[in-house]
């Protein structure tokens, strides 16, 4: 404990005990420093904490006094998470953002801590530290930063897929990213096209955008073409939302007859694709695209730096349509006032233009293929059934033994402290109650499985 954080607690103790009470006003900062036998500026950065968090405040000229509001904090006691609730697409989301920091959680859509780049993240820290005051305190640019743009234009090229800078902008993050472009292009009870399953904040946020959502059953090839052709003629949807690159929840990828028969139903009947390709650099080789032979004339593609760098640094990209990019600018800065945060984008920039990057993600993939083969042993022997066995990515999509329903056995895993994420949160027809999505990475703790099969003979 450092000595401000010493004179901090000791006032703290002197409120709670009531040997300094409300409006009376504290030692002067020399008296307190003699006493306490401290520098003067350490009392007083002591004091100016305790201020910030509202325990004492300052009166100019006469020094610091005890508020009303000090016992706050003691009566404001965190909820514990409702497991009971309804397990909907916010379900998974809430246990694994509000998870104990103890909790095991194999339902959850990121790596571990120590599966990231964290030294190469805190070099660029330190190099950030150093930069001019503008990086330090300015807002972003309208569509990002310049550098970052460059690398994503680079990674772009080297799939094949030809863009200029002008087609592609930064955003807050992935999810932003999808917001930005359902603000822009749909309106309340336009129709929206998702896999069935398919990520389930896809449907949270098409929800809150007041737009019908029609899902189309999801295969190991992509989605079912043949539903996919007869929906595209019934309903006239104005947006595919899909993941080509190892599919969330499934891990599938899509394949070459699958992407072009996608492509050619959707230039018949005037359809837009949102391509997320937030997984793409977990696959080993690069599967099929529906931007790439597309061009981002129809397919827009989106994504984002948290699976792979940082979900804490957060940041997404739109590439598209030189005109999309003008409109979905102005909206964003409507919105959030301009792009993300000089400081992220630069800290992301030096990350992925280090020599130290492609080797993190070798080394992932490389541990995900080991985690993957070893997960997919251990669920079988309790009677799991992994649906396919996925190319890349973290994430196996496995079916329960007949009778027995992933929500039920998902509150009864987060009962001991486990975040599983049960199928029909990702399921627009509540079909798929047999499944359970794992994330291979967090799955080396012995616990998870011990809860699993309890968890499984209960049910």
């Amino acid at each position: 404990m450092t000595r401000t954080e010493m004179l901090t607690e000791d006032i703290r103790r002197r409120i709670l005990s009531g040997a300094l009470s409300t409006g009376e006003r504290l030692p002067s900062v020399r008296r307190y420093a003699a006493q306490m036998q401290v520098s003067p500026s350490t009392v007083v950065e002591a004091y100016e904490r305790l201020a910030a968090t509202g325990v004492i405040r300052a009166r100019r000229g006469a020094g610091f006094f005890v508020t009303g509001s000090h016992q706050a904090p003691l009566s404001l006691v965190e909820k514990s998470p409702d497991y009971q609730q309804d397990v909907d697409p916010f379900w998974v989301s809430r246990q694994s953002l509000d998870a104990e920091p103890d909790a095991l959680k194999p339902g959850c859509g990121w790596l571990p801590a120590e599966w990231m780049p964290v030294e190469a993240l805190r070099k660029a820290m330190r190099q950030l530290a150093r930069s001019d005051a503008s990086l330090l305190s300015d807002y972003g640019n309208t569509r990002g930063a310049t550098e970052l743009r460059r690398l994503l234009l680079a990674r772009f090229a080297g799939e094949g897929l030809s863009a200029s800078i002008q087609q592609i902008m930064l955003t807050g993050s992935g999810t932003q990213a999808l917001d930005l472009i359902c603000r822009y292009l749909l309106r309340p009870g336009d129709t929206v096209l998702v896999d069935d399953p398919c990520y389930f904040n896809f449907q949270a946020l098409l929800r809150a955008h007041q737009v019908t959502i029609v899902g189309v059953p999801f295969t190991p090839t992509g989605p079912d073409v043949a539903v996919f052709e007869q929906v595209l003629s019934t309903t006239h949807p104005r947006l595919y939302i899909t993941n080509s690159a190892l599919h969330n929840p499934t891990g599938a990828s899509l394949s070459p007859q699958t992407a072009w028969r996608v492509l050619s139903a959707a230039r018949e009947h005037d359809l837009i694709i949102v391509e997320d390709d937030i997984f793409s650099e977990f696959e080993p080789e690069l599967s099929s695209r529906l931007a790439i032979p597309d061009g981002l004339e129809r397919v827009i593609r989106m994504g984002s730096f948290s699976k792979t760098l940082s979900a804490s640094i957060r940041c997404g990209y739109i590439a598209c349509r030189r005109e999309w990019i003008e409109g979905l600018v102005d909206l964003q800065i409507a919105t959030h006032f301009g792009g993300p945060s000089p400081m992220t984008t630069e800290l992301l920039a030096s990350v992925l233009s280090s020599g130290s990057y492609r080797k993190h993600l070798d080394e992932v993939i490389r541990r995900l293929t080991r985690a993957r083969e070893v997960a997919s042993e251990k669920l079988r022997a309790l009677g799991l059934t992994p649906w396919i066995v996925p190319r890349g990515g973290f994430y196996l999509w496995c079916r329960l033994p007949v009778g027995m329903d992933s929500a039920d056995i998902a509150r009864r895993c987060r009962q001991h402290n486990v975040v599983m994420a049960p199928g029909n949160v990702f399921s627009v027809s509540q079909s798929a109650g047999e499944f359970l999505r794992f994330n291979v990475a967090h799955l080396s703790d012995e616990r998870v499985f011990s809860v699993l099969r309890q968890a499984m003979e209960e049910s």
